[in-house]
């Protein structure tokens, strides 16, 4: 199943538009009915396919007769006339109007992978019915069934796992197999065995971990291994079980490919939307819409991740972190830009949220990757490009400074600021001359402390006595200090713009000295 209003958002990316009535919230559709043009009445269904019809005023009437909520129609023309609208709006039918260069396979390709494999799972992704296709495979084989993925990560497992062993109730409670039992079977070739071979593969019974006889066999699509399929048996299948497992492997494959075409196709969308939104090319109302963001503040969170031998293929599994999990219920859009994931986040004054959400989107992260990230601040739909250059100066601050926490923009502008200014002074050249220049020499040839005390002065508005207490000196070697620096540069420290231009000089090419 799949909301109808998610449905013409991916129909839109290739061109498909609604038209007649709006359509309306949280309409779900079910189940596809295609039109038959040598039949009659159409069977039932949430939507319906027009396929040969041509007349958008019958195409509606036919999705009237077939209860339908909408009708997909491709006449050849690029717009549908007043009289289809007309009919649409008196029927309430929305019109699903396909441009003349999308086909019709590519049409009901997404429609169907978007209706029948668009359910969520608990993972956030993938087919609903991946249970009951479990269910199917233990009736058929007489035994307990799971299937899991590469990683040996439970997608799915048959009911009446009750009286299986111990370790299956362990690999079902952890949502995947337990670390000793999987470094046993690795160290006895049986993954290595699952990820060359086609045939099934029997594992002995285990004492030592609880484990019964499994017989497991691979989930592959072409040489892809794609996961396997694992049943609890007293020995080895017979030839007609083997087959069975065989052909019900072939049928878990088909629907983890089309789990994975479904899932690829609404991070694309998603992806191109948020980067139109954050480089300000579409309107931000509509787009927020299509996005089924909540209507309030938002925070762009830019995030990189990288690893020191490839840095581009961690933020593609961030990225992967930061689009699943939840499905369309997730609360932020995500898309990336290079090596930077940026997410548009519900998220007010108060940044906490989105630091939440940081430390959710990077909790299953390998311990070898390194994480930098920035929040740039609230901001409406139409001034989310400002927030994105907000996190990028953010995420900047923070990855010069590895050890300190997460910058939030509007909680940390003052030394955003100064980090832009000392970005900014790093492509010229240092000035070699100047009051500051004439001090640092001063101190590196006589041992001075003429930097840091025009500093501690600088920062307490010219107070000695505040002075002396940064620097732990008496006031009167503050004053001896500041009149033993005027026989050295002229500091001019009457001068506003003068102490202003100090500061400056200092934090850009001084900073922390």
């Amino acid at each position: 199943m799949v909301l109808l209003e998610r449905l013409a958002t991916i129909l839109g990316v290739y061109g498909t538009r609604p038209a007649g009535p709006r359509i309306p919230a949280h309409t779900v559709v079910h189940s596809v009915a295609v039109h038959d043009p040598a039949g009659g009445r159409p069977e039932s269904g949430d939507i319906l396919l027009g396929l040969g019809e041509r007349d958008p005023v019958r195409a509606v009437e036919l999705a009237g007769a077939a209860d339908a909520s909408a009708v997909v129609v491709r006449t050849g023309e690029a717009e549908p006339d007043d009289g289809a609208l007309r009919a649409a709006r008196e029927r309430g039918v929305v019109l699903l109007w396909v441009p003349p260069e999308v086909s019709w396979s590519q049409v009901a390709g997404i429609v169907f992978g978007m209706v029948l494999e668009g359910g969520e799972t608990e993972s956030g992704r993938g087919p609903s019915d991946m249970p009951t296709l479990a269910d199917t495979l233990a009736t058929q084989l007489g035994g307990p069934v799971t299937i899991e993925d590469p990683r040996s990560r439970v997608l799915a497992y048959s009911a009446r796992q009750a009286s299986t062993d111990r370790a299956r109730l362990d690999t079902i409670l952890g949502r995947g197999v337990p670390e000793e039992l999987h470094e046993y079977l690795s160290r006895i070739g049986v993954f290595e065995r699952l990820a060359s071979s086609d045939e099934p593969v029997y594992v002995p019974p285990v004492e030592e971990y609880g484990m019964g006889a499994r017989t497991a066999m691979a989930v592959r699509v072409g040489r892809e291994f794609l996961g396997s399929v694992w049943l609890s048996c007293a020995g080895p299948l017979s030839p007609e079980r083997a087959r069975i497992l065989s052909e019900g492997t072939r049928t878990v494959a088909l629907h983890l490919l089309r789990s994975r075409v479904s899932a690829d196709l609404e991070r694309q969308v998603e992806s191109e939307l948020v980067g139109r939104l954050l480089e300000g090319g579409t309107d931000p109302t509509e787009a927020a819409v299509r996005l089924g963001l909540a209507s309030s503040p938002y925070r762009v969170v830019a995030l990189q991740a990288h690893t020191p031998e490839e840095r581009h293929a961690a933020a593609l599994l961030a990225f992967e972190r930061a689009t699943t999990g939840f499905g369309w219920s997730r609360p932020g859009r995500s898309t990336v830009f290079g090596s930077t994931v940026y997410t548009v986040l519900p998220c007010g004054p108060d940044s906490s949220r989105a630091r939440e959400w940081l430390a959710e989107a990077t909790r299953g992260l390998p311990a070898h990757v390194s994480v930098h990230a920035g929040i740039g601040g609230p901001a409406d739909p139409a001034r989310l490009a400002e927030s994105r250059r907000e996190a990028d100066e953010s995420l900047a601050l923070q990855s010069a400074r590895p050890g300190r926490d997460v910058v939030a923009y509007d909680e940390s502008w003052d030394e955003v600021l100064l980090h832009r200014l000392r970005t900014s002074s790093a492509s010229g050249r240092r000035p070699a001359d100047g009051p500051v220049a004439d001090l640092q020499r001063h101190d590196t040839e006589h041992g001075t402390r003429f930097v840091p005390t025009l500093r501690a002065w600088l920062r307490a508005q010219g107070d000695p006595a505040e002075a002396a207490r940064v620097l732990q000196v008496h006031p009167n070697t503050v004053r001896n200090r500041m009149r033993r620096m005027a026989g050295v540069t002229a500091l001019d420290l009457e001068d506003p713009d003068r102490r202003f231009a100090l500061e400056i000089a200092l934090e850009v090419h001084l900073p922390g000295e």
